[in-house]
C-alpha cells in the first residue's frame, strides 16, 4: 500500500481538511451523476462552444504537471542538490495534476463508454490518441519514480540503478505532454486563434511559470504547518524560474497580438477583440482578460525586482498573482476565446452552469486531496512527522 498508513494519522486540523475535501468531492460526484443522467445539455456548452471549463482546466493543469521537469532536470541530470527536498514534492504535484487532467477529459466526454472506445479503437493519426498516451505514460513514469525513490529513502538505501533511465525518459516526456496538448488546438484549421506555431512554446512558458509558482506556495505552506523546510535557496531558484517563465509567456502573447493586428486579418483579430474589448456588444470575458493582463504586468514588475522576489513575505503574494493571471488566461480565455466568434462568424457566449462549476470544484478537491496525502507520506518518511 506504499506507506499509505502514514496518511491515516494526523492532527484534528489535518482531518478537518481531509473531510472538507471529501465533502467537495462528494458534491462534485453528485453533480456528475446528474450530468450523466441528463447529458451535456445541462452544461453551458453549445454547438458553437463545444469546449468549456472542463477542457480549459485540463489545459491549465497539463502545464502544472509538465512544470515538474523544472526541478527534476536540475536535480537528477545536473546534481543540483539545492532541489533535493523539493523534487519529490514536484513529482507528487505532477501525479495529482495529471490525474485531474484525465478526470476533466472524462467528464467532458459525457459518457464513460466514449473513454473506453478511445482505448478499444485507437486512432494513431489523431492527436487525442497521442495525448492519451503522453498523459498516461507521464503519470506512470512519475508514479514509479516517486514510489521507488521514496521507498528506498524509507529503507535508508540508495535507489536502484535502473530508475535513472526512467527519470531521464520522464524529462522529455514532460515536455511532450504539453506539446501534444497544444497540437490538439493548433491542428484545427478552422480555429484561427489557435492556428499558430508558437502555441506549444506559449503553453510551455506559462506552464513553467504557473507550476513552480504553485509549488512555491505549497512549500511555504508546508514550512508553516510543519518543521519541513525545502530551504531558502530552493525557493529563490524556483522564483527565478517563475520569473523567466512569466517573461517568456508575456513576450509570446505580445508576439501573437502583433502578428494578428499588423497583418490585419479579421479572422485573427476578432478573437483578441472579443477577449479584450468585446465584439458586437458581447463582452463577457473582457473583465476577466483585463484582470489577467494587469496581474501579469504587475507580477513581472514584482518578479524582476530581486529584493521583492527574494522577500518571503512578498513571494507568496507574487506567486498567487502569477497563478491567478495564468489561470484566467489559459484556463478560461484561451479555450473559450478560440470558439468566439465561430468559423462562420457567429457569436455565442459561454458561461459554465452550476453543475459544471460543482464538478470542476470536485476535481480540484480530489487533486488537493491527493497532494495532501502524498505530501503527508513524504513528510512522515523524511522527518517522522505524525501531525
Amino acid at each position: 500500500m506504499f506507506m499509505f498508513e502514514k496518511a491515516l494519522t494526523g492532527s484534528r486540523k489535518y482531518w478537518y481538511w481531509i473531510l472538507c475535501l471529501l465533502a467537495v468531492v462528494f458534491l462534485g460526484s453528485l453533480a456528475y451523476l446528474r450530468q450523466l443522467d441528463v447529458g451535456l445539455g445541462i452544461t453551458g456548452m453549445t454547438r458553437d462552444v463545444t469546449w468549456g471549463i472542463y477542457i480549459a482546466q485540463f489545459t491549465f493543469f497539463v502545464g502544472v504537471a509538465a512544470s515538474a521537469v523544472m526541478v527534476v532536470l536540475p536535480y537528477y541530470l545536473h546534481n543540483y542538490k539545492t532541489f533535493g527536498k523539493v523534487t519529490i514534492l514536484g513529482e507528487f504535484l505532477a501525479i495529482s495534476a495529471v490525474t485531474m487532467c484525465m478526470l476533466f477529459i472524462f467528464v467532458d466526454m459525457g459518457q464513460p463508454s466514449r473513454v473506453i472506445n478511445v482505448m478499444l479503437h485507437p486512432t494513431p493519426n489523431s492527436p487525442m490518441f497521442w495525448d492519451m498516451i503522453s498523459l498516461g505514460g507521464y503519470f506512470l513514469l512519475n508514479a514509479v519514480i516517486a514510489l521507488i525513490t521514496l521507498s528506498a529513502e524509507r529503507k535508508g538505501i540508495a535507489p536502484p540503478k535502473w530508475i535513472k533511465p526512467v527519470i531521464i525518459i520522464s524529462i522529455p516526456w514532460a515536455i511532450s505532454i504539453h506539446t501534444v496538448t497544444a497540437f490538439l488546438y493548433s491542428g484545427l484549421p478552422g480555429r484561427s486563434f489557435w492556428l499558430t506555431a508558437i502555441l506549444a512554446p506559449r503553453f510551455l512558458a506559462s506552464a513553467f511559470a504557473a507550476g513552480p509558482a504553485l509549488l512555491i506556495l505549497l512549500c511555504l505552506l508546508i514550512r508553516k504547518l510543519t518543521r519541513y523546510d525545502v530551504g531558502q535557496e530552493a525557493l529563490r531558484k524556483l522564483a527565478v524560474i517563475v520569473t523567466y517563465g512569466m517573461i517568456l509567456n508575456v513576450f509570446f502573447l505580445l508576439m501573437e497580438v502583433f502578428t494578428a493586428f499588423y497583418s490585419g486579418i479579421p479572422e485573427h483579430m476578432e478573437h483578441f477583440q472579443y477577449l479584450f474589448v468585446g465584439l458586437e456588444g458581447h463582452n463577457a470575458l473582457v473583465p476577466w482578460m483585463w484582470t489577467s493582463a494587469i496581474l501579469a504586468v504587475l507580477s513581472l514588475l514584482l518578479l524582476v525586482t530581486a529584493k521583492i522576489r527574494n522577500n518571503e513575505k512578498w513571494l507568496p503574494v507574487v506567486c498567487v498573482i502569477v497563478f491567478v493571471s495564468l489561470w484566467i488566461d489559459k484556463g478560461l480565455g484561451l479555450i473559450v476565446g478560440g470558439f468566439i466568434p465561430s468559423p462562420l462568424g457567429a457569436i455565442t457566449e459561454y458561461a459554465p452552469t452550476l453543475i459544471e462549476i460543482t464538478i470542476t470544484l470536485g476535481i480540484w478537491a480530489l487533486g488537493f486531496l491527493m497532494v495532501t496525502i502524498f505530501y503527508k507520506i513524504t513528510l512522515s518518511v523524511r522527518e517522522g512527522f505524525s501531525e
